[in-house]
């Protein structure tokens, strides 16, 4: 096989496949840092729920942004979505307890997607060494970042 079809086949390998796989999971990345946003911001409301013990007044979207105002005399209790469509009502310490799991749970699922990033990107500038190897170009220069 000439140099210059696996040259080709390289490329196409770095383009077609790890490319792919690093945009993918950066997109699960992405996800995950959006669920520990939405985590964080739930704690934070939980937690001012706890400290306040005066009846929550709210607002409830019926639909078609038609909101109506609701009053919750005791908000001891809420209700946490799971997953899959499952909700389990929890006592305010209950709830803080269980997002605090979640979010463990989300910070290690993070770095494990990070370091599968730096995997990919490792493997794509491995890739891009040894195409420029065995096209014979000169190493590019070295870049001191600031």
């Amino acid at each position: 096989m000439a140099a210059a079809e696996k040259a080709q086949r390289y490329e196409a390998f770095v383009s077609d496949v790890l490319r792919r796989d690093l945009r993918r999971v950066q997109e699960q990345r992405d996800g995950v840092f959006e669920q520990q946003a939405q985590v964080l911001q739930l704690r934070t409301a939980l937690t001012r729920l706890q400290e306040v013990a005066a009846p929550l007044r709210t607002q409830v979207d019926l639909g078609c942004n038609f909101f109506v105002t609701a009053e919750v005399p005791g908000p001891q209790r809420v209700f946490v979505a799971l997953g899959y469509g499952f909700f389990a009502e929890l006592t305010l310490p209950e709830a803080l307890r269980h997002l605090d799991r979640r979010s463990r749970l989300l910070d290690r699922l993070s770095e494990s997607l990070t370091r599968d990033g730096a995997k990919i990107r490792a493997h794509i500038r491995l890739v891009l060494e040894g195409l420029r190897e065995l096209q014979g170009l000169q190493d590019p220069p070295t870049t001191l970042d600031p």
